[in-house]
């Protein structure tokens, strides 16, 4: 392994392009995953979003099993 350093492109951690993806279209992909695993339909909401400096992003997630009286 060597110990020679990659370069940081600063620029590219500053710019969170997380910001530019819709909250709802998060939840929809989510949901739709875990529906997939589980066999079952899921739903998934996400709030208290705080992105942070170096393209990232906290969030709280909830995902349950959706109440469908029709199946």
């Amino acid at each position: 392994m060597s110990d020679e350093k990659l370069p940081v492109d600063v620029n590219k951690l500053l710019k969170n392009k997380l910001k530019s993806v819709s909250i709802g279209e998060l939840e929809e992909k989510i949901s739709a995953v875990v529906s997939e695993l589980v066999g079952e339909d899921y739903k998934c909401t996400i709030d208290d979003v705080k992105y942070t400096l170096f393209s990232g992003a906290d969030f709280h997630l909830k995902v349950e099993l959706s109440y469908n009286p029709e199946d």
